[in-house]
């Protein structure tokens, strides 16, 4: 059965489908991280939008931006719409179904269209780990039609002059992340890891960059998720905007 979770943000709510894939804490930093890093972007796209977690909450950061979210999955844009008007955003979300591969053959007018591109995309490279028995839930953890170069690539390819890109990903990826973003001209500018505890070793990267950008790379304070407690640490709480309230959401 459905259920339509309250996900904080000023009273958002979000359906999820409880056999699919559900979003994790990585959708909101990356959402976060992303408004953090380029608050005046006005038109932002979501390569893997899911059920549309990632334009929901920048809809809220950002009253100013319009998002388009995009996925291969037919369920997924259902949901994803699905949202948009549970939360009333007609206006300022649109979700589309296209594989990565096809964007700009299918919408050429994305060609240089976005002030900024964010993408949680799948974090297990094609042909590893073990195939999941739901292709829903195999569909956005491993790599299938499209993988890694191809959505850096194509966000590449979307984005204005000097337009910011945002993506989540494991740590084991790092070097490919750098290697296929300088490849495509995209100039990696700020880097944090995501630890679960202070101490404990990151298990999450959020990297941002610029097209066309000079070379110079900045490190973050590394995040902790949870506290000695098991608590959201205050930084999380804070981006929750829950600050006076502890919660039982878990790390993806």
């Amino acid at each position: 059965m459905e259920k339509i979770e309250e996900i904080g943000f000023g009273g958002l709510k979000l359906i999820q489908d409880p056999d699919g894939f559900k979003f994790g804490i990585d959708a909101i930093l990356l959402a976060d991280f992303a408004n953090a890093l380029c608050p005046q972007a006005e038109a932002i796209a979501d390569l893997g939008t899911g059920n549309g977690i990632i334009p929901v909450v920048l809809s809220h950061k950002n009253q100013s931006c319009r998002v388009t979210g995009i996925d291969v999955q037919a369920k997924a844009i259902k949901l994803s719409n699905r949202n948009r008007q549970l939360n009333h955003l007609e206006d300022r979300l649109a979700f589309l179904q296209m594989d990565i591969r096809d964007v700009l053959e299918q919408r050429p007018g994305f060609e240089r269209h976005f002030d900024a591109v964010v993408t949680n995309p799948p974090y297990v490279p094609s042909g590893s780990g073990i195939a999941n028995a739901d292709d829903a839930k195999f569909i956005a953890r491993q790599e299938t039609t499209a993988d890694l170069e191809c959505f850096i690539r194509t966000a590449a390819r979307m984005l204005r002059d000097r337009g910011h890109f945002f993506i989540v990903q494991r740590p084991s990826r790092l070097a490919d992340l750098i290697y296929y973003c300088r490849k495509y001209g995209l100039e990696p500018k700020h880097l944090q890891m995501v630890t679960p505890r202070s101490g404990e070793r990151p298990n999450i990267l959020l990297l941002h960059c610029i097209l066309g950008a000079g070379r110079e790379l900045t490190v973050l304070e590394e995040l902790a998720v949870r506290d000695e407690n098991n608590s959201y640490t205050l930084e999380i709480e804070r981006i929750y905007e829950r600050e006076n309230s502890r919660f039982d959401e878990k790390t993806s």
